[in-house]
C-alpha cells in the first residue's frame, strides 16, 4: 500500500470546540469546517494534518460511534519548553509535568476537550542503554556538547 496521506481523525461531541482548541493551542487553521467535521492543517508545516468528526455521524459505523478513547496523539516540537509554558498559561491541565526521559525525548502531557491525551516533545538524546535499542538511522547526530 501506498498511501498519500496520513492523519488522525478524533470523534468529538462538539467539533467546532474541539477544533476552536486545536487552532488557538497548537497552531493549526481549518481548510474545511462543517457541523460535522473539520480538517485542520499546521499553519507551520502543511504536511502536518488533523481532523475532528462527529461521533455521532453516519458515516461511522453504528458500534464504533461515541468519543474517541485512548488515544495519544505525539507533537514534536523544536521547543518544547515554549509551548509547555504556553499551555501553563493558557490554563490547560497538565497531566504530567514536564521531564527528560532516558529513552530520548523531554515531554510534557496536557489534554484536549475530549479527553485525548496530547503529547510534547522534544527529541534528545537517549541514554546508551536506550541509543543501543534503536535502529542507527533513527537517532539524529547530536550537537556535541
Amino acid at each position: 500500500m501506498k498511501s498519500t496521506s496520513y492523519y488522525p481523525v478524533i470523534m468529538a461531541d462538539d467539533v467546532a470546540g474541539c477544533a476552536r482548541f486545536y487552532c488557538e493551542h497548537f497552531g493549526f487553521r481549518a481548510l474545511f469546517e462543517s457541523d460535522w467535521y473539520a480538517h485542520l492543517q499546521s499553519e507551520e508545516e502543511k504536511h502536518v494534518a488533523l481532523a475532528i468528526l462527529d461521533g455521532n455521524h453516519e458515516t461511522i459505523p453504528a458500534a464504533a460511534r461515541g468519543k474517541v478513547s485512548g488515544l495519544l496523539l505525539n507533537f514534536e516540537v523544536a521547543d518544547v519548553d515554549a509551548v509547555y509554558a504556553a499551555c501553563r498559561s493558557a490554563n490547560l491541565p497538565i497531566l504530567q509535568e514536564i521531564r527528560d526521559e532516558d529513552f530520548g525525548q523531554r515531554h510534557f502531557i496536557t489534554a484536549d476537550p475530549n479527553g485525548v491525551l496530547i503529547d510534547i516533545i522534544k527529541p534528545i538524546p537517549p541514554s546508551a542503554e536506550f541509543a543501543s535499542m534503536y535502529e542507527t538511522s533513527a537517532l539524529p547526530a547530536w550537537p556535541q556538547a
